[in-house]
């Protein structure tokens, strides 16, 4: 079928795409090219095949074969494999304004996109944290929740009119909603802009909840795509590159700000920062680069793998752009820490403590891997202060 890549009302490209498959196998004609996702806008610049980039784009927006009980999800959505639900709802997200709009349909992005319409959640909750098997009906699949990445179950709901993502911990892990929770508590008392999270209860399950932080004029744009097309060279200096690419693009204070997500992960032991959970934020109509987005997806982070008496053990590496590395070696590429009083963190492993054990009868979280988690948590802290 013959289609058209929208962002917004402003038409991109016309493209064949098959609808079986979720592949495009053709590119018609070119019309806005420079308000394509940036990922097709840099393949387009270097001559790269645009089917094979823009269906790469299209797949990657959606529920990954990864996801956590994903066999159980698609039992009660009643479809086979997650790729199904990629353009069920035109392909639409909450974190751009990307649609794909079929060649002869007369519909505008007014008429259809999540932030200023409401949309069925029940469904979708209901099939992504129930444990009953019972198999969903009539099923509108009209939601943006057809375009989730990440392998944690999520769901997007309205709540007093607002968007919020929901998210769980892995498989029988309980305490990456946590995590996210103690992120938001160092980032408000050391200043960091970030994504704000609470905890929720969904179908017995503890989740961290946040609002939305794109709108209808914005979109996020992840590390992954501002750094496509660096050779392995330039790879190894990631990390000024992708400074030097955001300053160059008007974001003021960008080494800072990077920075401030290094040291939280550093603080919280954060082992899963890859590039497709930080990036920036872009005005979709001026194409203008507003700022560095927010901290948001901490949740893998106080990595317990053993414990004793004497002993705790962790997942000992972090993220650095594209390198894995331990965490005292990352951090020390970070420059000018002093700039930050780390004593306005002085209670923030009571408050985390006091956190675990208010839930502590739901998680059945012990009090020995309570007193664990502070202690690393503590250790964290009194490194950088």
């Amino acid at each position: 079928m013959k289609v058209i890549l929208m962002n917004k009302n402003k038409e991109v490209l016309i493209a064949e795409y098959l609808e079986n498959l979720k592949v495009f196998t053709s590119i018609y004609e070119i019309l806005n090219i420079e308000y394509a996702p940036l990922i097709i806008n840099e393949s387009y610049k270097l001559n790269e095949p645009l089917e094979v980039s823009l269906t790469e784009w299209f797949k990657n927006r959606g529920i990954p074969e990864g996801r956590d009980r994903l066999d159980m999800l698609m039992s009660k959505l009643n479809i086979s494999t997650p790729t199904t639900l990629l353009d069920k709802a035109y392909g639409l997200s909450l974190s751009d304004q990307y649609w794909i709009k079929p060649y002869d349909e007369d519909i505008k992005y007014e008429d259809i996109n999540f932030f200023d319409n409401d949309f069925n959640d029940l469904e979708f909750t209901e099939a992504t944290f129930s444990n009953d098997v019972t198999l969903s009906s009539n099923i509108t699949f009209m939601t943006p929740n057809n375009t989730t990445d990440g392998v944690l179950r999520k769901t997007w709901v309205i709540d007093q009119g607002k968007r919020y993502l929901l998210k769980a911990g892995l498989k029988d892990e309980v305490l990456q909603p946590f995590n996210e929770v103690l992120a938001t508590m160092i980032c408000e008392r050391l200043g960091f802009n970030h994504v704000a999270y609470t905890l929720d209860k969904v179908k017995g399950n503890i989740v961290s909840k946040c609002e939305c932080f794109i709108n209808t004029d914005t979109e996020l744009i992840p590390a992954r795509q501002i750094l496509k097309g660096l050779s392995d060279p330039d790879k190894i200096n990631a990390y000024q590159k992708y400074i030097k690419i955001l300053s160059d693009n008007g974001i003021e204070n960008a080494k800072e700000k990077i920075d401030n997500m290094f040291i939280l992960d550093y603080l919280m032991l954060n082992n899963d920062r890859h590039l497709n959970n930080f990036g920036i934020i872009r005005d979709v109509n001026t194409l203008k680069w507003i700022d560095v987005a927010p901290i948001f997806d901490t949740g893998n982070s106080l990595n317990l793998i053993d414990y004793t008496d004497d002993e705790i053990i962790i997942e000992g590496n972090g993220r650095f752009f594209f390198n894995v590395d331990k965490f005292d070696n990352i951090i020390k590429k970070i420059s000018d820490i002093k700039r930050i009083d780390f004593s306005k963190l002085d209670g923030v492993v009571d408050d985390f403590e006091n956190l675990l054990k208010k839930y502590q009868s739901e998680t059945k979280m012990s009090d020995k891997r309570i007193e664990r988690l502070c202690i690393m948590l503590d250790r964290q802290i009194s490194k950088l202060k």
